[in-house]
């Protein structure tokens, strides 16, 4: 990772982003990746993995409220959750707003990271007190091969698709997944940026479609991120699952209760239409 004087910067081919930094907090090796926690001057803490920005205490919301929220609402009765990855308890603090959720499950490879999330990041690590939850500390394609048609939503979470985190975009892992679904469930895996991979983002909803009969591209906006753009691949067990539409609307009383900052009914409908260059695809289906 690069940290110069007063600078922290995260390195692409052809693409940088830099953020000042106010003070190192926290920067040690785990079993796993290089794990970084900055304060920054304007984004608040700053959670950095593998030289990797994952999230930071002013933008996080746009992400783990889409991530979260899309899949939930576009669910009819989501009882039962799994997260793969989200370390960081943002996804979870999302999900447990859901009064009809009564199961989360999160399995996250990397103990260190919720470790140092608890410590560091605390508006976002509040969930991992919620009853309803139980943390795995393991593999999540070695844990999901436990299970079939236990799950309503699964999310996954993870890091960008580099080194460890490449399986949870291939073809095994979203086999797993369908297999792991209950019927009617639909599965939410963070995605990539339309401007930067744009090809890589053709390839994953090729193969989602060789696995769902259902697939759709979400997108949203967080400014830390690569171009400051990212997206969601979504997909759907049954035909029936209809994910560009909430069949469970947020009304404005659960918005304000629910605290959101980002997500709401029209925000949902708007993520999946998508840029011409983008829409000749057909990345929705």
């Amino acid at each position: 990772m690069d940290i110069r004087p007063g600078w922290f910067t995260e390195s692409w081919p052809e693409i940088g982003t830099s953020v000042e930094v106010e003070e190192v907090l926290y920067s040690e090796k785990s079993n796993y990746q290089d794990i970084l926690v900055f304060k920054s001057k304007l984004y608040g803490n700053v959670l950095v993995l593998d030289g990797i920005i994952q999230c930071t205490e002013k933008d996080e919301f746009a992400y783990h409220e889409m991530i979260s929220h899309v899949p939930l609402f576009a669910h009819t009765s989501p009882k039962t959750v799994l997260i793969v990855g989200g370390g960081d308890g943002g996804t979870v603090r999302e999900v447990t707003k859901h009064p009809e959720v009564e199961e989360i499950h999160l399995c996250e490879i990397d103990e260190k990271v919720i470790e140092v999330s608890k410590k560091y990041l605390p508006s976002m690590s509040v969930g991992f007190s919620s009853p309803k939850l139980t943390v795995h500390i393991e593999d999540g394609i070695k844990f999901m091969e436990k299970y079939s048609e236990k799950f309503d939503v699964i999310i996954t979470d993870s890091s960008d698709p580099v080194g460890p985190a490449i399986p949870l975009y291939e073809k095994p892992y979203y086999e797993l997944t369908n297999i792991a679904l209950k019927p009617g469930g639909i599965l939410c895996c963070l995605g990539d940026c339309l401007f930067t991979d744009l090809p890589f983002m053709e390839e994953c909803t090729e193969t989602l479609r060789s696995v769902f009969p259902v697939v759709g591209y979400s997108s949203t906006t967080v400014s830390t991120y690569a171009c400051g753009q990212v997206g969601f691949l979504l997909a759907g067990k049954d035909k029936s699952v209809v994910l560009q539409k909430p069949v469970r609307e947020a009304t404005e009383t659960q918005v304000k209760e629910f605290g959101l900052r980002y997500y709401n009914y029209n925000v949902h409908c708007s993520s999946f239409v998508l840029p011409q260059f983008a829409q000749e695809l057909n990345m929705n289906s």
